[in-house]
């Protein structure tokens, strides 16, 4: 069963372009790393979240797999000094997990 992992981070809207900046950084470090995980980024226009929530998510062949992937983001310092730059403009953070269908 595949998994699906959202990574959903709601922000200031007033630091939109400073956030977005950072986000920039961290696709960067994702291509060009090839031990990251590849997640694609949205930005909701007409959705259940606000406009100023950024989406990354990724699929992965289990739940165990997508866990490793938050636990690999947390331990890699090049992700947690972007991190630590791009916290203040948190409002939220969730991350969700979903069971692909496949029927």
């Amino acid at each position: 069963m595949s998994v699906t992992m959202r990574i959903m981070q709601r922000f200031d809207p007033r630091y939109e372009k400073e956030f977005m900046e950072l986000e920039r950084q961290f696709a960067l470090l994702e291509a060009e790393r090839p031990d990251y995980p590849k997640g694609k980024r949205m930005q909701p226009i007409a959705a259940g979240e606000p406009c100023n929530t950024l989406i990354w998510q990724a699929e992965f062949p289990d739940l165990e797999s997508a866990h490793r992937a938050l636990g690999f983001f947390q331990g890699d310092p090049a992700h947690e000094a972007l991190f630590a730059k791009q916290v203040p403009y948190f409002l939220d953070v969730r991350v969700e997990f979903y069971r692909n269908l496949e029927v």
